[in-house]
């Protein structure tokens, strides 16, 4: 199994933290960050894609060309590029040249997006968030056959036997599609033979298996290869269960009940995010052998090739955060991988 992380570059307050950080400084630590994952043997690094004040990732590409650069090992992946307000030939041109610094390296994880600040900022409508998504994607895959490409569409200015430079370092730049709940997303990744990151931030992991299923079955009915399935997650490590419980609580509870309040959920509780950390439960907070057990327990359900983990839902104090990248890199990746094997 792989293992890796992704942000969304949070700069918001924590108790811990003595006051927020300037965005110049909330990027150099995810420099740190990147690079400490790269040296551990982490396989994945993505960056989310959000146009909100308490984000510093608006442009993903432009992180992971830096991180490129300072990196020797780690796949560098969007999480996620929002298609449907992007230009599919800009994602591809940008990908490719964070292909050919980084010598093959570069992912793209496309989705619709859990917030649509990105629309009106860049003149899209609303009411065509599902067509913008579908038509964008077409255009991406078709940029992945050919250097020259012709391609017409509804939403975007047709393309008559145009050349797409540079082209990447690897043969096919790998494009995931992230899926949150949708079954009809799910089927549409296994029809066109994409992996799928699935995202399960709430409830429970077993609840999201017919998804995986889905996906799956959706790949065989229209003759593709078995694609690959990442479970992306939030969540936090220390070296003891309380730390890691005690560190994440404020920032997971900052986060989630902004969100709720636009979207009218109940305010978190800590027996709520209690729940929410125990074998069953969504986020994997806690001991390293805590995440090791949750993992292997979703990986009875969805026999996944990937998990991503969100650390910092909300910001957390460097060091911590330093220090939950290397329990997972150094701890439970390889008790995972080993416990997997022995099957």
């Amino acid at each position: 199994m792989e293992f890796g992380i992704y942000t969304f570059a949070e700069n918001t307050n924590h108790p811990q933290i003595e006051s927020k950080l300037t965005p110049a400084k909330r990027l150099e630590n995810l420099m740190q960050e990147i690079e400490l994952a790269d040296e551990a043997g982490l396989d994945v690094f993505g960056i989310g894609e959000h146009h909100r004040d308490e984000y510093l990732s608006s442009s993903p590409s432009t992180i992971l060309s830096a991180a490129a650069a300072r990196t020797e090992q780690i796949k560098l992946s969007s999480a996620v590029t929002v298609l449907g307000s992007e230009d599919p030939v800009r994602v591809y041109q940008q990908f490719s040249a964070i292909d050919l610094l980084s010598r093959g390296r570069a992912e793209i994880m496309v989705g619709r997006g859990s917030f649509v600040e990105s629309f009106p900022l860049f003149g899209y409508d609303l009411n065509d968030y599902e067509a913008l998504f579908e038509e964008k994607l077409d255009l991406l895959l078709k940029l992945r056959e050919n250097q020259t490409i012709s391609w017409s569409g509804t939403h975007r200015p047709d393309i008559d036997n145009r050349g797409v430079y540079p082209q990447p370092y690897q043969e096919e730049i790998p494009i995931w599609r992230a899926v949150g709940g949708t079954p009809e997303s799910a089927y549409q990744a296994g029809a066109l033979g994409l992996p799928m990151a699935l995202g399960i931030i709430g409830g429970q992991p077993k609840q999201f298996k017919q998804l995986a299923e889905i996906h799956q079955r959706a790949a065989e009915q229209n003759g593709q290869k078995a694609p690959k399935l990442s479970i992306n997650s939030h969540g936090f490590i220390a070296d003891d269960s309380q730390e890691a419980a005690d560190l994440a609580f404020p920032a997971f509870k900052m986060t989630m009940d902004r969100i709720g309040k636009e979207r009218g959920w109940s305010p978190m509780s800590r027996d709520q995010f209690e729940k929410s950390r125990t074998l069953k439960g969504a986020n994997a907070v806690g001991s390293p052998q805590e995440i090791i057990d949750k993992i292997l327990y979703q990986h009875e359900i969805f026999e996944h090739d990937r998990f991503l983990l969100q650390m910092s839902v909300g910001s957390m104090p460097h060091k911590k955060l330093l220090r939950s990248i290397e329990l997972f890199a150094t701890k439970v990746a390889p008790a995972v991988n080993k416990a997997l094997n022995q099957k």
